[in-house]
């Protein structure tokens, strides 16, 4: 009788070690490192909200300086005809002979421009910017400083002021659109734009120097903000009261003489 030998334990035992068996491995080779991933550094300044938000402040400042001079330069109108021009012809002389009329003021011109841009551009992207990291509204509103009044006339309130600033170019500067043309002197377009029958001029006036006011009093808030400098509630209420007053003595310069101008105490 012949033994027969079972082969399917063996059979077993070297599928079971062929599959536990380690599998040998090799070495991929390594993959080209792609672009490093953008950050604000890479980005530059302008890149980050850091740096746009100096845009603002910065921008923003340099206007400020050109309002109070500019609200300055109009109250001499209350002096006398005589002294307001003079002061307008000093604009586009100031320099000469050195250097051609309008040079300094055509320079000055370019610069408010340049800053009027920038202090948008700054202003849209970091709005967009703060809405792409919070898509979703908050469920209850918060009250703050930031969702004041203030900050919701922003937006339109600089469409509105923007207009305005082309308007009383046309109307002030070229004469394009005023009574008297271009060829007038500046008291008598000043005086000839803020007659009684031309009223919707006076508060359209008014309109946009109010907006003005909010845009710089929540533009000063921001930048304290910014500073660091409300952390404490006394320096906190010293600095609301400070941009508040600032905006309103702004204000109240310049339409001090459209006002008078319109209620015939300036003829």
């Amino acid at each position: 009788m012949t033994a027969t030998v079972d082969h399917s334990v063996d059979s077993a035992s070297v599928d079971r070690g062929s599959a536990t068996a380690p599998v040998p491995t090799h070495n991929a080779p390594p993959k080209p490192a792609g672009p490093a991933p953008r950050t604000p550094a890479r980005r530059g300044l302008l890149g980050t909200s850091a740096g746009r938000k100096a845009v603002m402040a910065v921008t923003g400042a340099v206007l400020v300086l050109f309002l109070i001079a500019h609200m300055l330069g109009n109250l001499k109108i209350f002096i006398s005809g005589e002294s307001f021009n003079h002061y307008a012809e000093w604009l586009r002389t100031v320099g000469s002979p050195a250097l051609p009329n309008r040079t300094l003021l055509t320079i000055a011109e370019i610069v408010l421009g340049l800053c009027v841009l920038l202090h948008m551009w700054a202003a849209v992207s970091l709005a967009r910017r703060a809405s792409k990291a919070r898509p979703v509204k908050y469920a209850a509103k918060r009250k703050s400083q930031a969702n004041g009044y203030a900050t919701h006339t922003m937006r339109y309130g600089g469409v509105i002021i923007l207009l305005f600033v082309i308007w009383h170019l046309l109307d002030m500067t070229f004469g394009t659109v005023n009574p008297k043309g271009g060829d007038a002197t500046p008291y008598d377009r000043m005086v000839a734009g803020f007659q009684p029958e031309r009223w919707w001029v006076t508060v359209f006036y008014l309109v946009a120097m109010v907006l003005v006011g909010l845009h710089l009093r929540h533009g000063m808030w921001s930048a304290f903000q910014s500073l660091g400098l409300t952390r404490r509630p006394r320096v906190r209420s010293a600095l609301q009261t400070g941009a508040a007053v600032v905006s309103a003595v702004l204000v109240l310069g310049f339409v001090a003489a459209p006002i008078c101008i319109m209620i015939g105490v300036v003829k």
